[in-house]
C-alpha cells in the first residue's frame, strides 16, 4: 500500500486552486503586477484574445535548446514538438490513455512478438507531401542507430528490433521480446519526413527546419524570445487546432511571468510554472490555477571521477544534509515532497527506497568524517529555473553547516547543459528533470538517466563503467523481460534500491507544477504533471 499524505492530496489542492479561482471571478476582484524588464521577459511580441483564435503563454522555460524530437529533452521544445509532429501512438495527457494518431488504430495484442500498423489515410506533412512508411522506417532506423545514439534511443533499443515497410501505408515493428509498454513507448517516436530531415539534423536542432504533420505548424522560432505558431489547415487526425495562433513566450523570471498573466489586459491567457507565493494573487485576479502532482524533481548529480566524489559515503553525506523540508517550506511554499525513491509516491511501481536520505547533519558529518573529508571548497553547478533558485541558498546553507565552503554557479539550463555534453569536469551539479513528459512507466523512467552508454551516467557521471552501474542495468534488463507481475515488481524494486544506495544521479524532492490560466478566455485547460504545456484540446472559452 502507498504511503499518501492527506494534506498533499491533489484532489484537495486542486479542488481548492479552482475554488479560489471562481470566487475571484465571481467577485470581480482584479489585480496587477508590474511588469519586470529584462531578459526573455522583454520581449515585445504579445498575442490577441484567445477568444478571437489567438492565444498567447507564457512559458518558464528556455526554447534555446534542441528542437529536434529524437535529441531534445527541453520542457518547453518537448512542448512544441507535441503540437507540430505526431507518433505513430499518442498518450493523453490527462487520462494517459493511448490513441491512434499517425497509426489508424492502437494495437491490442501486448504479447505479440510483431505489430503491423498502417499509416491514417490522407495525412501529410506541414509541406503538403503525404506520409508515407519510408518516413516511418526512417525515423526508428535513426531512432535505433547505435551510432547515432540519439536521446531517446535508450527507450527503444532494448525491445524494438526493427521497423520495417510492408507498403506504402504499411509499417511491421519486430520486437526483441513481447513488451507490455509498448503502445505507450511509440508515442516519443514522432515520425519525421526523410525527404525534409535527411542528412539535415543540425537544422532540425537549431528550429531551422521544423516540418511535421501534426495540427500546429511552426510560424517563428526566436530562441530566448518566443515561438510561434499556426493551425495546419490540411490536418486530418484526432486533435485538430483549436486556435488559430499561438504565442508561446519563453519567460524564465517568474515576476516577468506572472506579470503576463495577471491583471485585466494580461498579455498571455496561460502560464506554467506558477510558484505558490503568486496564487493567492492570480485565484483573486480571477485565474484558476490548478496543479498536478509527478515526477517534477530537483536531482543532484556527481562527477564521480573527481575526488571525494567517487566515494559513495561522501555522495550520501551530501544528500543527508540537505534541509530538505526547510527548503520545501521556504522556496515552495509546502508544494513539493522529499524523495523517499527515485519514483513520486503515486507513480504505480512506488515503493519506499531502502536508503531514504531524511535530513540528518549529523549522519552527514559521521559519513564524511568516515571518508576522511573536511573543510572542501565544494562548487555546486545548476541551472537558473525559478523555482531551482530559490532553492539554492538552503542548500548552500545546509552544506557549509556541516563544514564546506560552498560556491553557487547558477546559469542558463542550455549553458549548463553544454558543459555536460562536452565531458567537462565538475564536482557537484543540481537541476530539474522531469522523464515523465516522455511517459510514466518505471522501465522509462529509470532508463531516461541510468542506461548503458547514455548521457547521464557515461558522459556526465562517468559511472558507466562500474561493477554497481552494471549490476542496476543488469537488473533493468531482467525486470523488463519478466512477465509476471510479483517477480517483476521484486526486480523493479532492487534497482531501485541500488540507485538510491549509489546516489550518482538522484532526486532530493519531487514538485508539484502549477498552471495558471484565464477561464474567461480558455477553456478545458489539462494542468501537466511535467514542465510545459500541452493545448491539444484547450480552446476558446
Amino acid at each position: 500500500m502507498k504511503n499518501e499524505r492527506p494534506l498533499s492530496s491533489a484532489f484537495t489542492r486542486r479542488d481548492l486552486f479552482r475554488y479560489t479561482g471562481l470566487l475571484g471571478a465571481a467577485a470581480g476582484i482584479t489585480a496587477t503586477l508590474a511588469a519586470c524588464g529584462g531578459g526573455p521577459s522583454s520581449t515585445s511580441v504579445v498575442g490577441g484574445s484567445a477568444s478571437t483564435g489567438d492565444l498567447t503563454t507564457a512559458i518558464g522555460y528556455g526554447n534555446d535548446q534542441s528542437f529536434d524530437p529524437m535529441q531534445t529533452a527541453s520542457g518547453f521544445l518537448m512542448a512544441a514538438v507535441n503540437h507540430v509532429y505526431e507518433g505513430l501512438l499518442e498518450n493523453d495527457p490527462g487520462t494517459g490513455e493511448t490513441y491512434a494518431a499517425l497509426a489508424q488504430a492502437v494495437p491490442t495484442d501486448a504479447t505479440a512478438s510483431s505489430w503491423t500498423m498502417k499509416i491514417r489515410e490522407g495525412a501529410t506533412w506541414h509541406d503538403g507531401t503525404p506520409v508515407t512508411s519510408d518516413d516511418v522506417v526512417f525515423t526508428f532506423d535513426r531512432i535505433l542507430d547505435p551510432q547515432q545514439n540519439v536521446l531517446i534511443r535508450s527507450f527503444f533499443s532494448s525491445w524494438l528490433q526493427s521497423v520495417t515497410k510492408v507498403d506504402d501505408q504499411t509499417v511491421t515493428l519486430n520486437f526483441n521480446y513481447p513488451f507490455s509498454a509498448a503502445a505507450q513507448r511509440l508515442s516519443i517516436a514522432k515520425i519525421m519526413p526523410k525527404h525534409v530531415f535527411d542528412g539535415h539534423w543540425d537544422e532540425a536542432k537549431s528550429g531551422a527546419l521544423v516540418v511535421g504533420s501534426g495540427p500546429y505548424k511552426l510560424k517563428s522560432h526566436t530562441p530566448k524570445s518566443n515561438t510561434a505558431f499556426e493551425a495546419f489547415e490540411a490536418y486530418n487526425g484526432p486533435r485538430p487546432a483549436n486556435f488559430a495562433t499561438m504565442n508561446w513566450l519563453s519567460i524564465v523570471d517568474t515576476s516577468s511571468r506572472i506579470a503576463r498573466v495577471s491583471g485585466n489586459n494580461a498579455g498571455a491567457q496561460l502560464a506554467d510554472n506558477i510558484p505558490v507565493a503568486n496564487v493567492p494573487t492570480l485565484t483573486s485576479g480571477g485565474r484558476t490555477v490548478e496543479g498536478n502532482p509527478g515526477m517534477n524533481l530537483m536531482y543532484l548529480l556527481f562527477d564521480t571521477t573527481q575526488a571525494p566524489f567517487d566515494d559513495v559515503r561522501v555522495r550520501q553525506a551530501m544528500f543527508y544534509a540537505i534541509n530538505t523540508p526547510k527548503m520545501i517550506e521556504i522556496a515552495l511554499g509546502g508544494k513539493a515532497a522529499p524523495a523517499t525513491s527515485y519514483l513520486y509516491e503515486r507513480n504505480p511501481d512506488y515503493a519506499r527506497a531502502s536508503t531514504v536520505y531524511s535530513y540528518d547533519p549529523d549522519k552527514a558529518r559521521s559519513l564524511l568524517a568516515a571518508a576522511g573529508v573536511s573543510g572542501l571548497d565544494l562548487t555546486l553547478l545548476s541551472t537558473n529555473v525559478s523555482w531551482l533558485a530559490d532553492c539554492l541558498p538552503t542548500i548552500k546553507e545546509s552544506w557549509d553547516a556541516v563544514g564546506f565552503n560552498t560556491t553557487l554557479e547558477p546559469q542558463d539550463t542550455s549553458a549548463m547543459v553544454s558543459k555536460l555534453n562536452s565531458g567537462q569536469k565538475f564536482q557537484i551539479a543540481a537541476g530539474t528533470s522531469n522523464p515523465q513528459a516522455f511517459g510514466s512507466d518505471v522501465d522509462l523512467l529509470v532508463r531516461y538517466t541510468y542506461s548503458k552508454g547514455g548521457l547521464w551516467t557515461k558522459t556526465y557521471a562517468k559511472w558507466d563503467d562500474t561493477p554497481e552501474a552494471q549490476k542496476i542495468y543488469a537488473t533493468m534488463d531482467e525486470a523488463t523481460r519478466e512477465t509476471d507481475p510479483a517477480k517483476r515488481s521484486t526486480l523493479v524494486q532492487s534497482y531501485l534500491n541500488q540507485i538510491a544506495e549509489n546516489a550518482v544521479y538522484y532526486p532530493v524532492l519531487h514538485q508539484e507544477l502549477l498552471t495558471a490560466w484565464d477561464p474567461k478566455k480558455i477553456a478545458d485547460v489539462t494542468p501537466l504533471p511535467y514542465p510545459g504545456v500541452n493545448l491539444l484540446q484547450a480552446k476558446p472559452a
